[in-house]
This record gives C-alpha cells, structure tokens and sequence, in this order.
C-alpha cells in the first residue's frame, strides 16, 4: 500500500502537471488558432483514437497481470506485436484519409490525418519499459520523462502555429511529443533493450487475454471517442470546437481517475490487499474526483470566462452539463480493474459492450431530437444504466460496495442539480447557440 500511495501521488502530480501545461498550451493556441481549426483536429483524434482502440490487443494489461510480466521473452514478444501493430495503423489512417474527410465533407481531414497518424507508427516503437514501470508501481522517473516530452512537443506546436497559422500545427506538434516521448523513454528509462522476438508462448498468452480486450476498446472507442464522432456530423466545425473545449475543462477529474486507476487497481487486486484498504482507496478516489467535477460544475462557467476569450463562452454551459453527467462513470471507477486483475477480461469485455452500445444508442437518441444538449443527456443516462452491469462485474469478483455507490449517488443529485439550476440561463442560451 505504500507503494501504491506513492505511485498515486506520482500519477496524480503527472496529470495535474500534464494538464496545466495543456491548459496553458491551450489558452495560447486559442488565440493563435480559430475555433474551426479544434473542431478539425478533434475529428482527426476521433480516427486516430479510434484506429487505436479498434487494435488494441491488451499489451499493458497482459504486462501488469501476467506471471512472466518480467520476463525479457515475454515482453520482446510484446513489443514485436506492438511495433507491427503500429505500422499497420499508419497504413489504414493513410487508406482512410479520403473517405473519412468526404463522409464529414471536411477535405482538410485528407491532408492532416496522415500526419497525425504518424504518431501511431512511432508509438509502436515505445519501449515495454514504459509497462514494467507500471506493473512494479515505479512512476518516478516515468513521469518526468512524460512531462518532458508533452512541453516539447506543445512548444513545436506553438511555434508553428505562430509561423503557420494552420492546423498543421496542431497535427505535426502531436507528432512531435510522441517521437519525443520514445526517445526520452528509449535513453532514460533504465531497463533491457527491447528485440524483435516472437516466443510463441508468449504470443499464444497475449492474444488469449488481449482478445476480450481487443473487443472491449473496439466498443471502448464508442464511449471514449463517440460522442464527437456523432456530433461531428451534427454540428459545424467552430460549434465542434467549443464543445471540444469545453468537454477538455470537464473531463479532467475523470482521466485523471482513470490514469490512476488503470495504473494502481490491477497491482492493488493482484497482490491481495486486505479489503479495508481497498475501501480507504476507493472512498478516497471517488471523494476527490466527484468533488472536482462538482467544483468544475459549479465554476466552469466563470473559468471559461476568464481563460477565453468571447467565441468560446459557450462551453462555460458546456463544462457544467458535461461535469454533473460524468459523476456517475467516477462512482464505479475502481471495479472494473478487479476483473483484468483476475484475468477475467471477458467480464470486461461484456461490460464495456453494453456501456458503449447504451451510450452511443441513447447520445444518438438525444442528438437527434435535441441537439447538444440531448447528446449530453443522453450519454449521461447511459452511465447510470451501465452501473447496474458495473454492479454484477464487481459482485462476480467479491470488490461491489453499494453504500458507497448510494453516497455518492445521492452527492451527484443535490449538488449536480444545485449546479445545474444556478446556471440553468446560461444553459438555455448554450442551447440556443448551438442548436
């Protein structure tokens, strides 16, 4: 437990520094940049992202929970897998460049997601060092270097975006901080060099686990990257890119927990900690980020205000919406984990499966009759059915906690509704704006 606090911490200053330099990079680019060019580059991470999760064979988890986790066979094979994987990625993101910039009618998308997609192909190349660090709760030096290679790469960004006033400033800095982020992991990150080895043990244990995990992120893509892909085609560019902004302010406490998580939970349930410490830990991440996303609920609309400037004030409604309809996802943050922890990535993948058709079915649903803001509603309903399924995977493995969830339940209704009843004018007009 000590060194899951401290790996904790690491992954807790990591992100907050992480995303204040985002912020920061952000307040910058806003200004150097126009809305449009945030709508483009979130339809370009909705491809890259997608191209990402639609292959995802499971190598970190596979890592973290594996018996021969160390192992140098083991993890080469991993790597080999991985670096194959990302060459395969920038060929399709090449092959889908024209068709997907026609199905948005965004012809820019032809010229930019190639780019962009680089980031893929270097990717692949990061060393397995990066997940022995995680496995063994070593977050340290990692995260140094992480911090390290973002700045580089928001200040490429930055500089090209003064020289070039364009998109392409956004696409080749992303590019920029992933090749970054592999040389520095490469030199500075102690451990065994990876080789290309393909140990058919190991290839034979990997692609058992990752099959579940690879159709759990093909329907982790629709939760995480679904809702811009549909209101892509729902709203303009330059409404795109107020949303986009506005859901970057809100979502920030859950990928916050969701980096901790991922990152502590399987260690925490692989090695056996008693369960009152278990329940420590639970009770205390779901305090901090319900507690975040409620601060950001009821201010967002002033840290708009204040960090933008008059074309962005709508996503003010935006972080308020969109931050009172993610506390249900951050109540049942810490069970899924248990189950990749076990081994059981096929209770994963099951789970996953129903969030992500109930999300993208009811955020359709929601767009379709009343723009953004049913979007919103919908995709938030969708998290409050998906915990029921949420609630069987836990009880499977022993880790379900319901007067947790009752708690902070009853937290998400008064105080999200307080939120959205102070700002309900505010609302109104985002809906206005947008619709």
């Amino acid at each position: 437990m000590a060194r899951v606090a401290r790996s904790a911490s690491w992954i807790v200053l990591g992100y907050g520094a992480s995303q204040a330099i985002r912020l920061a990079s952000n307040l910058i680019l806003t200004r150097l940049l126009f809305p449009e060019a945030f709508g483009l580059m979130a339809l370009v991470g909705v491809v890259t992202v997608g191209l990402t999760l639609f292959s995802d064979v499971g190598i970190a988890p596979s890592i973290a929970q594996s018996k021969r986790g160390d192992d140098p066979d083991f993890l080469n094979t991993a790597w080999t897998i991985q670096v194959i994987r990302g060459a395969l990625l920038w060929i399709v993101a090449c092959l889908l460049a024209y068709p997907i910039a026609a199905f948005y009618d965004q012809p820019e998308l032809a010229q930019y997601l190639p780019i962009a997609a680089l980031s893929l192909l270097i990717a692949g190349f990061n060393p397995t060092r990066i997940e022995t660090a995680h496995r063994h709760l070593l977050m340290g030096r990692l995260t140094a270097l992480d911090l390290l290679s973002q700045v580089i790469g928001i200040v490429i960004m930055i500089l090209l975006a003064i020289a070039l006033k364009s998109v392409a400033a956004l696409a080749i800095g992303g590019v920029a901080g992933v090749a970054a982020k592999l040389m520095l992991t490469h030199f500075f990150l102690p451990g065994e060099r990876n080789r290309f080895r393909l140990e058919r043990p190991a290839f034979n244990e990997l692609i058992t686990f990752g099959k579940w995990i690879f159709l759990s992120t093909v329907f982790w893509f629709f939760a995480s990257q679904g809702d811009k892909a549909i209101l892509g085609k729902f709203l303009t560019l330059e409404n795109l890119g107020i949303y986009n902004i506005g859901f970057f302010l809100a979502s920030f406490p859950l990928l916050l927990g969701q980096n901790v998580t991922s990152r502590v939970m399987i260690p925490v349930y692989r090695e056996g900690a008693a369960p009152a410490r278990v329940q420590r830990l639970r009770y205390g991440l779901s305090s901090g980020l319900t507690g975040l996303l409620i601060l950001m609920a009821f201010a967002g609309p002033w840290l708009v205000e204040v960090l933008y400037d008059a074309r962005y004030l709508s996503s003010g409604a935006i972080v308020v919406v969109l931050s009172v309809g993610l506390i249900p996802q951050v109540i049942g943050m810490t069970y899924d984990q248990a189950a990749l922890a076990a081994g059981d990535s096929r209770r994963f993948f099951v789970y996953n499966a129903i969030r992500s058709s109930l999300q993208v079915g009811l955020l359709l649903v929601g767009a379709f009759y009343a723009g953004l803001i049913g979007a919103v509603v919908g995709m938030s309903l969708s998290m409050v059915l998906a915990h029921f399924v949420l609630i069987w995977l836990a009880r499977a493995h022993h880790v379900w906690d319901a007067r947790h969830d009752m708690l902070f339940a009853l937290l998400a209704v008064v105080a999200g509704g307080a939120a959205v009843w102070l700002h309900r004018d505010g609302i109104q007009a985002m809906i206005l704006a947008t619709g």
